[in-house]
């Protein structure tokens, strides 16, 4: 395991980044929602700051996420993005260089600051490679709450179209924690105290509630999410039973051949304390992390990152007592 460099603030949300062409230089990206130290601060995978890469003072940043192949121009770059909540905006930066290209920031719902943007997570429809990013408020309607948003480039930055907005709300504290599966096409969101609910990512799609899980053995809040991909449609999602300091295994898939239905397969302490964010990857890098990274948020103001094989490991174990 490597505990990264201490942030200056308070740590909050990790996204991975892969680079293809040379593993050994992917980043992890971890926000810090410091209201003085606020920032996207990029760590290597020894846990070191690259203080090249981080990009500060920003107003209070809570989530971020990454996606590949976004087509800015002439070019096609990855980019983060991530909620500059107490600016009202939505950042998106180029990728490795964390160059901001959205011209100061995509404003979000409307100016409306008792939804002030927290919860982020970037889709890439297959089908036309078109990018949307779902967002989170601090509040919300009982339904309605998530809006997407249409990311396109016009006059030379990055801009957001808002095509809709769904999702139940249980009203119960917030939804921050938003993970998308790009390939299945499921976007997932932990309504704190409650569950997990998914829905289709693809905005002509129905917005009708695909399933409600996680509703039972989460100690406090239902915060991160994230997808581990065996393949193109088996793996594990991954939620943060933050009270409990632990991870929460589900099936990818589904079971029983409903690919809506996603019982507890494991559960699994970890040593980061009252995780908010976490991510994982499948995507090896090399001798460190050879079969993928869990990064998680730890509350002493860093980040953990976890060999996949060791979560296998113990995820194996409790799948076999169980047998």
């Amino acid at each position: 395991m490597v505990i990264t460099d201490t942030l200056p603030g308070d740590s909050d949300d990790p996204a991975i980044w892969v680079n293809e062409d040379d593993a050994a230089e992917s980043l992890v990206l971890g926000t810090d929602k410091g209201n003085s130290t606020g920032g996207v601060y990029a760590f290597d995978l020894a846990g070191h700051i690259d203080r090249r890469r981080s990009v500060t003072p920003l107003k209070r940043m809570n989530n971020v996420d990454v996606e590949y192949g976004f087509t800015f121009g002439t070019v096609t770059t990855d980019i983060a993005v991530a909620t500059e909540r107490n600016r009202m905006a939505l950042r998106v930066f180029s990728l490795p260089d964390m160059k901001a290209i959205d011209g100061g920031g995509i404003p979000m719902f409307d100016g409306d600051k008792s939804r002030a943007p927290m919860g982020v997570a970037v889709y890439r429809r297959p089908r036309d490679g078109n990018v949307f990013a779902f967002v989170g408020g601090k509040g919300g309607p009982l339904t309605g709450y998530i809006a997407q948003y249409a990311l396109s480039v016009s006059g030379g930055r990055v801009i957001g179209t808002k095509v809709r907005e769904f999702g139940t709300y249980s009203g119960r504290k917030e939804i921050e924690s938003i993970l998308v599966d790009d390939v299945l096409g499921y976007v997932y969101y932990s309504d704190e105290g409650v569950g997990v609910r998914k829905y289709h990512a693809d905005p002509d799609s129905a917005a009708t509630e695909l399933a409600l899980f996680a509703t039972t053995g989460v100690r406090e809040d239902h915060e991160g999410l994230a997808v581990y991909a065996k393949d193109s449609t088996t793996g594990y999602l991954v939620l943060s039973d933050q009270g409990a300091n632990r991870i929460q295994i589900f099936p990818r898939e589904g079971s029983g051949g409903n690919p809506h239905s996603h019982p507890l397969l494991a559960v699994i302490p970890v040593m980061a304390q009252q995780t908010d964010g976490l991510d994982v990857t499948s995507r090896g890098f090399g001798v460190a992390f050879p079969n993928g990274m869990l990064a998680m948020m730890s509350n002493r103001g860093a980040f953990h990152f976890y060999r996949w094989e060791e979560v296998q490991a113990r995820i194996d174990r409790v799948v076999a007592r169980s047998k």
